[in-house]
């Protein structure tokens, strides 16, 4: 079964609002502000024992669209890659794929060192990066001014 979960952080009343009628489960991390990697954390640590992969999505490439995805979730089921990262012309994007074997891995990663990039670069020899036909994997929104250009 697969199943969405939603970390929220500073602005998670607001989010929660916006999110409701959709099918996913909504979890808070409290420690938003120790960054990235604690989201990430705190959403591994609500999935299910039975789970064989997370798919890491992050809020601010939102644009990515459900081709893309599921491209990922292809190549991953195909057996024979830990990681899978999507990619627009070679350059990789997201979402990330990981598999169970590297849960404890992502239970360990912190800004310091770098969070799922340092599981990336550790594992180079398992990842397959899926060609895309969309720039959208690519796309940030860190500003305003990315956000009023998309």
């Amino acid at each position: 079964m697969d199943e969405v979960i939603v970390v929220l952080g500073a602005e998670a009343d607001k989010v929660r609002k916006v999110l409701a009628d959709l099918p996913c489960r909504l979890i808070v991390n409290k420690k938003y502000a120790k960054g990235q990697s604690s989201s990430v954390k705190a959403g591994l640590s609500e999935i299910s024992p039975m789970t064989r992969a997370v798919l890491i999505l992050p809020g601010d490439v939102a644009m990515i669209d459900f081709p893309s995805i599921n491209m990922v979730i292809e190549e991953y089921e195909r057996g024979k890659h830990s990681i899978v990262i999507a990619a627009h012309k070679g350059a990789s994007g997201h979402p990330i794929l990981f598999d169970k074997q590297l849960f404890s891995e992502i239970e360990q990663i912190n800004e310091q060192t770098f969070g799922l990039k340092a599981i990336v670069k550790r594992h180079e020899d398992e990842v397959s990066l899926v060609e895309t036909d969309s720039p959208n994997v690519l796309k940030d929104v860190d500003t305003p001014e990315d956000l009023k250009e998309l």
